[in-house]
């Protein structure tokens, strides 16, 4: 009987996934391919297949729960974003802005519903307040693929986000106080879970520092890249599972160890392992989202989901512009702000189940609810689009400086050993933005002693490139000593980032003729030029003339070239083999009897 009910239990499982996933690949790619984005792919796909839909799949609720830790990894990373010296100088954006945003937003969308909808004040709270909340998985990847995320206009956006993410804990709490469900009534006051709350980031912020970081430092002399994926995955569910067990948020939880390792060189590297998993989860948490949705009690009130939609977000533009104008930017950035932070947030399912189990809302009201953030969703792209018109103020002066006078773009160096030192050193020394990685961690720790930042991680990978900033950066210089990188593994990397010019470090001649098909911008033999200077100092130590020295170099680097092509185009090294010096071939430079060598 056990084991029938296991074979069950497994036939429902992959039946369900199999129906899932195929939902969710086809919805997204369709509404990708028009613009739309994956969130709505994902909420129309399991909204399809669901129990209001046609059924084909069932357990929304239990489905929802387990990919609520999509929302936890998704803090996580973006708490990776944020190393502590940036989060104190955005600090007045995300304490003031940011909070004036979720407070000034919340009241007046609850005072809307409450006199529009005669719902009580408690459940004009529980819907106002998360709708205030903006649309991170949206939102931030937008600013990132597009490279904004590091400007003026992008740092403002990213700091009310932020601050609307650490905001999940109060409205938690706001909602947990106003419940009223008898079995929330046991639950600790709100002075103790402060007090829980404060106590847990401490513990959080010790541990990071005195057991994560050392974990990860011997993880990485192991040399075992699969680690950094457990020790990943176990730092956000310890720090999510810590605060479950306060009664506290889970995101704020993995918020916090992001942040712990936000200025870690291993940042990259667990940020690149992670990030499938979230990809995964998040996705999840949308289907299921997509699954919960009361598609008849949405049938039921269209005119009121699709004008509120429009009233969320036209109140939520003109809230958030204003506000911006009054934090001392621009009006048509403000605008394009406003615009971009318009539409609700995932984190408002979260909330609204929350106000359903405490018994605030009808699960009626909070399909619609979930609905009227849905539709606010689905503006973004064509908004997105419309705020790019507004990001920048137009110059009051014609004078100003223009494109061509921009801060030069960003350069990769893969390998900080001796050679990508130098290469390195020469781009600082020229003002160039160089963001470095390694994956020896005794090469990390000895550039720290230098004040040098190298992150630690295998910058072969796509994945772990996009997270080092491949995306923005002008040059991607591969100065590790590994005979075995060939075109295979640097012609997706040419595909992915074209804006980058490619240079490599070749081990030897056989390196170079493995990577002939590549258009790269340099390939240099590790010891060439170092052989070379060598050769000319022996010359001259043997007393040869200048002058008979810098024609031997001259004539080298040409046999040298002639050889290389040839070998290049017979696709072998015998190739040109007898243009090669031997003991009684040599240059004739001078006559000097029988054709001694210089």
């Amino acid at each position: 009987m056990e084991a029938h009910q296991a074979v069950s239990a497994t036939d429902i499982l992959l039946s369900e996934g199999v129906i899932l996933l195929g939902a969710a690949v086809l919805f997204v790619m369709l509404f990708r391919r028009f613009g739309l984005g994956a969130v709505l792919g994902y909420l129309v796909a399991g909204a399809l297949v669901g129990p209001q839909g046609l059924g084909l799949v069932g357990g929304g609720e239990s489905k929802l729960a387990i990919a609520e830790i999509g929302i936890v990894l998704l803090l996580f990373l973006v708490g990776l974003e944020l190393h502590p010296a940036r989060l104190w100088r955005l600090k007045r954006d995300i304490f003031a802005l940011g909070l004036a945003q979720v407070v000034l937003c919340g009241c007046i969308l609850t005072a809307i519903i409450f006199y529009s909808t005669g719902f009580s004040w408690g459940a004009a709270i529980a819907l106002g307040l998360p709708l205030a909340l903006s649309s991170t998985a949206q939102v931030l990847p937008g600013l990132k693929s597009s490279g904004r995320i590091n400007s003026p206009f992008g740092e403002k956006v990213f700091s009310i986000l932020l601050f609307q993410d650490l905001s999940i804990v109060p409205l938690i709490t706001i909602v947990a106080a106003l419940s009223r469900n008898p079995a929330d009534a046991g639950g600790p006051p709100g002075w103790m879970m402060a007090g829980y709350t404060i106590a847990a980031i401490a513990g959080l912020v010790l541990a990071g520092r005195f057991i994560l970081r050392p974990l990860l430092g011997l993880v990485g002399r192991m040399g075992e890249r699969e680690m950094f994926v457990v020790v990943g995955l176990f730092t956000v569910l310890a720090a999510a599972a810590l605060m479950h067990s306060l009664h506290l948020s889970t995101a704020l939880g993995a918020f916090v160890a992001g942040v712990m390792l936000a200025d870690s060189p291993y940042r990259h590297e667990i940020e690149s392992d992670v990030e499938p998993f979230r990809s995964i989860l998040l996705g999840l948490f949308f289907l299921a989202v997509g699954m919960v949705l009361d598609l008849r009690a949405v049938a039921a009130n269209p005119l009121f989901v699709l004008s509120m939609a429009v009233v969320l977000v036209a109140t939520k533009a003109a809230i958030i512009t204003g506000l911006a104008r009054l934090f001392g930017m621009e009006w048509r950035p403000a605008l394009g702000a406003g615009l971009l932070l318009s539409q609700g947030g995932e984190f408002g399912f979260v909330l609204f189940t929350q106000a359903q189990n405490a018994l605030l809302i009808a699960p009626e009201a909070a399909s619609l609810f979930a609905a009227i953030v849905t539709f606010s969703m689905a503006t973004t792209p064509f908004l997105m689009l419309f705020a790019r018109r507004f990001e920048f103020a137009k110059p009051k002066d014609q004078h100003l400086p223009g494109p061509e006078d921009a801060p030069r773009g960003s350069a990769i160096i893969v390998g900080y050993g001796r050679f990508g030192q130098t290469v390195a050193q020469m781009l600082m020394g020229h003002g160039f933005a160089v963001t470095l990685i390694d994956k020896k961690p005794a090469q990390i720790e000895v550039s720290s002693r230098f004040d040098m930042k190298v992150y630690y991680g295998d910058g072969t990978r796509m994945d772990l490139l996009h997270r080092a900033g491949a995306d923005e950066a002008r040059l991607i210089a591969f100065c590790i000593d590994d005979p075995s990188l060939d075109s295979r593994a640097l012609q997706p990397i040419a595909q992915a980032f074209p804006q980058a010019a490619l240079m490599v470090r070749a081990f030897d001649r056989r390196q170079v003729l493995e990577l002939q098909d590549m258009d790269l911008a340099g390939i240099v033999r590790e010891v060439y030029e170092s052989a070379i200077c060598m050769g000319v100092q022996a010359m001259q130590s043997l007393g040869v003339p200048d002058e008979e020295v810098a024609e031997v170099e001259r004539q080298y680097r040409q046999n040298d070239a002639q050889r290389m092509a040839l070998q290049t185009e017979h696709g072998s090294l015998l190739a040109a083999k007898d243009l090669m010096y031997r003991p009684g071939k040599s240059m004739r430079l001078l006559s000097r009897g029988d054709g001694e060598k210089a």
